[in-house]
């Protein structure tokens, strides 16, 4: 298994981020169909006031950038992507990498 993380900067709007909150309490299941088709096994993202950090569990075989390029084209992806980017202060067209910045591990305890 592979682990990305990833870290976005939501609008610093109380009742935007309430209501990004809420979109993801009721993620469209063509999103999730699509992470999985590409081998995303598990996705959590969590909040710290207009910050939200995700953590994306794929499979071993699981390449970032042809990945995410394939699930960008899967039914309502694109739809997804703008319609979240109100809450996140970018061009509704912008792609989920042009948006979430990948981090790098720095420790880990073993």
């Amino acid at each position: 298994m592979k682990r990305y993380c990833q870290m976005l900067e939501l609008v610093d709007d109380d009742e935007l981020i309430r209501k990004y909150v809420e979109v993801h309490a009721h993620v469209w299941p063509e999103i999730m169909a699509g992470q999985r088709e590409v081998g995303i096994l598990d996705m959590q993202i969590y909040r710290y006031g207009n910050k939200v950090f995700m953590i994306c569990d794929t499979v071993d075989e699981f390449d970032w950038e042809r990945d995410m390029a394939r699930l960008a084209t899967l039914p309502r992806q694109a739809e997804w992507e703008a319609y979240v980017a109100r809450y996140q202060g970018c061009d509704p067209s912008a792609t989920s990498a042009a948006k979430w910045h990948l981090m790098d591990k720095i420790f880990q305890l073993k």
